[in-house]
Parts: C-alpha cells; structure tokens; sequence
C-alpha cells in the first residue's frame, strides 16, 4: 500500500511542478491520470521481480504437504487471489495494463484510450484478449 501511495504523491509532486506543461487539449483530470498511471507503470517496471517456474513452486507445495506444513489451503480466498494475481501480472503489458485500468481502477475505454494514447477500439480490443487469456490461464 505505501508503494501506491508513494507513487500517487510522486505523480501529484509532478503534475503540479509540470503544471505549465497543460494544454487543455483534454481535460485537466485526463492528463493527471495519465500522469499518476505513467509513474505507477515505471514504478512497476523498476521493481525487480523473481519469477518462479511453476514446477518449482508444485514441488515446494508439495514438500510442505509432506512435512505436515500447508501454507496455503486452496479453499481460501486469499489462495485464489494471489493465483489471479500472478496470472495478471504474466499477461503481455498491453493486456494487463488496459484490463487493471478498466477492471480495477475504474476507466472508461475512452479514457484508457487518452491515457495511453490508444484508440477506444484498441482499447476494447486488448481488454477482450486479455480476458481471454487471464481466463485461459486461470484453467491450467
């Protein structure tokens, strides 16, 4: 949650120190969204993250079975939320940056298409495919 925040008092820091920088040729809230959504993606993109195979982690579920130890027990929320989670984060950048603005920031595909600079159309578009394989994913 501090990560967000930090990068949403970055984006705000920007947006006003850049505030001559305006046009008007969208509104006022557009550009500052598209301003808070750059420095949350650079923000990602700078992060290094450590990919684990999906065998290797099978393997380590297993292991803890074994032992009597269950992290995880694949009833719970919380186990179905990580596994959604992850599965959106392996989506191509184009798919997961449109389906988490449209599903879970609240964007129009219009107004997705003025923050990244992108067609309505386009944007409909890479929400569908990504569904598809979010969804493709999730049935493995």
């Amino acid at each position: 949650m501090g990560e967000a925040e930090d990068a949403l008092q970055e984006a705000f820091v920007d947006a006003f120190s850049n505030l001559h920088q305006f046009r008007q040729q969208s509104t006022f809230g557009a550009w500052l969204k598209q301003i808070v959504v750059n420095k949350a993606i650079n923000q990602v993109r700078s992060r290094k993250v450590k990919w684990v195979e999906i065998d290797e982690w099978q393997e380590n579920e297993s292991d803890e079975h074994a032992e009597g130890i269950s992290a995880w027990n694949e009833d719970d929320t919380s186990f179905e939320v990580e596994r959604i989670r992850n599965a959106v984060l392996k989506l191509p950048d184009g798919y997961r940056v449109v389906l988490s603005l449209y599903l879970f920031e609240g964007y129009d595909h219009e107004e997705i298409g003025e923050v990244l600079g992108i067609s309505e159309s386009t944007s409909r578009t890479q929400y569908m495919r990504g569904k598809r394989k979010l969804i493709e994913m999730m049935e493995r």
